[in-house]
């Protein structure tokens, strides 16, 4: 009687059947992985972009010039095809002995109703960007004083600091893959790194698909942002690994799909706390922290929500690759010792 009692009670721990649904998290992530690849090598084909990711001035170099319209809440409409004439017909002076370069493939935004306007320039030295931003005065102005910004990024250094985000990025995932191959079972390992993979690809390819139809740029803090959603991937999908091996010692009367269910379970409510409350700040971010960290919250804010999905669904479901590799195994001893 108690030890029928003890397997009811253990049914109804049972709250996710993630094994018999497995197929279809498989489905959900392949089809996410299968438009991020895509988007990604679109980027790659794309003569505008010729990279996986389209790429900012942090990594390519040059000038941008940003300037703020004085018109009141509304501003007159402006048409980019007579910014980028009127730039293309522009003469800088030289600098440096050098003569200043043509402005013919020069970038240009118009954001909050043309209030704002942004301009993406090859390397300008600080007397051409005056004579950029008196062109733009005739053409757009007047601006509010002390409202424009211009930064400016040699290509050499652009050129560092993308081969630096590329080495940190490398490095990191290298000792993510250390330290799970030292900590945990070799399998958990794999698995835990396939899931960090995923998250890191669909957010990339989330991003392609933005450069493709907005023409949005990553920069160094983007590559900040995958460094921090691999930290938060492994976090979560090491407590869950965690609780399996858990569940491995105190369920070992139970078949192992029922322990990584079980377990899933126990985590399950942990997980959707700890992301919630992430997500919070930066929720707050995106709407209230303006354009310079809005995308950073952006990338944030997708890695936390997929890496939880890998984290509580994906990694967990393919240790039922290993149960059907042992399964087979055992029925192929079985046979060759049932014809002995």
């Amino acid at each position: 009687m108690g030890q029928t009692s003890t397997i009811n009670s253990s049914k109804s721990l049972l709250k996710i059947e993630l094994y018999r649904n497995r197929r279809f998290v498989w489905w959900v992530s392949g089809v996410a992985l299968f438009f991020s690849c895509l988007g990604l090598i679109l980027c790659l084909i794309n003569p505008s972009i010729r990279a996986p990711l389209r790429p900012g001035l942090d990594f390519t170099g040059g000038t941008q010039i940003q300037l703020e319209r004085a018109c009141g809440a509304s501003c007159e409409s402006l048409d980019t095809s007579r910014i980028n004439e009127a730039l293309g017909n522009l003469e800088l002076p030289d600098h440096g002995g050098i003569s200043g370069p043509r402005l013919l493939q020069g970038k240009i935004q118009l954001q909050d109703n043309a209030k704002l306007i942004v301009l993406r320039l090859p390397f300008l030295s600080a007397s051409q960007g005056q004579v950029v931003i008196e062109e733009m005065e005739l053409l757009a102005g007047p601006f509010q004083p002390g409202a424009q910004a211009v930064d400016t990024i040699g290509p050499s250094l652009g050129g560092q600091l993308l081969k630096s985000s590329l080495i940190s990025l490398l490095t990191a995932f290298i000792g993510i893959a250390i330290y799970i191959s030292l900590r945990y079972d070799r399998r958990f390992a794999w698995l835990a790194l396939i899931a960090l993979a995923h998250d890191v690809i669909i957010v990339c390819g989330i991003f392609a698909w933005f450069g493709l139809f907005f023409s949005l740029e990553v920069d160094s803090l983007f590559a900040v942002a995958l460094l921090t959603i691999a930290g938060y991937s492994v976090n979560d999908t090491v407590v869950v690994f965690d609780r399996i091996r858990e569940r491995g010692r105190l369920d070992a009367d139970l078949a192992l799909t029922d322990q990584i269910d079980r377990a899933v379970s126990a985590t399950l409510t942990r997980t959707l706390y700890t992301s919630g409350t992430t997500l919070m700040p930066l929720l707050a971010l995106i709407f209230f922290g303006g354009p310079t960290l809005y995308w950073f919250a952006i990338a944030l804010a997708l890695g936390v929500i997929i890496g939880s999905w890998s984290s509580i669904a994906l990694a967990p479901s393919l240790l039922s690759l290993n149960i059907a590799k042992s399964n087979a195994s055992l029925v192929n001893n079985t046979e060759g010792e049932v014809e002995q």
